[in-house]
């Protein structure tokens, strides 16, 4: 049991050695982080009531080359980024001019499907539409009036011919009447010749 207390406390002291070996060279890898173990490992003395830091000076050139190494590598990257949105603003200029040039493109398609030709003009669809039924219901009008006028004229031109007929008829009994009168008057007139004769 003492061993395996022994054993354990061992390993919480390497796990602890090892994370705090970690977080020293996590700190180191950042400026803030050197700069804070510059400080920490600078020393100090007072002179005529004012306090110094002593800082090694292989330290501080160490740490200024860091900087500098830092500075040159963002500048570095300022540049590929200025590069990058340069290239991406191009990019887009480009696009945006497709863009534009399909926009107009779709527009003009658009008008040419919402349009038809109407005798040589290009009138929208809605438009072609009414007109279409327009003339659909002044013809559909017209064959109606046209029924109409036919019936009227076709009641007429019966009712005329029942009349034709019908003075026909009468003329017919008028001219049977006239010649059965014209008979009688020509039997009379015989019967009064023969008559004087006989006398």
């Amino acid at each position: 049991m003492k061993n395996f207390i022994l054993l354990l406390g061992c390993a919480l002291l390497c796990f602890n050695l090892s994370n705090a070996q970690e977080e020293e060279r996590s700190d180191n890898t950042t400026i803030k982080g050197q700069f804070e173990t510059l400080v920490r490992k600078s020393t100090n003395y007072r002179q005529g009531g004012k306090r110094y830091e002593v800082v090694r000076l292989l330290e501080l050139e160490a740490f200024q080359k860091n900087i500098l190494d830092t500075i040159s590598a963002a500048n570095d990257n300022i540049s590929e980024l200025q590069a990058t949105i340069a290239d991406h603003e191009t990019t887009l200029s480009s696009l945006n001019t497709k863009l534009e040039q399909t926009t107009k493109n779709l527009t003009e398609l658009t008008a040419e499907k919402d349009s038809m030709s109407f005798f040589g003009i290009m009138v929208s669809k809605g438009t072609y539409k009414l007109i279409v039924w327009c003339i659909i219901f002044g013809l559909l009008i017209f064959l109606i009036l046209f029924i109409y006028k036919f019936k009227n004229s076709n009641t007429l031109t019966q009712q005329a011919k029942l009349a034709l007929s019908d003075v026909e008829g009468e003329f017919e009994e008028h001219r049977r009447r006239a010649l059965e009168r014209e008979q009688k008057i020509s039997r009379k007139l015989q019967d009064e010749i023969n008559k004087k004769k006989g006398v």
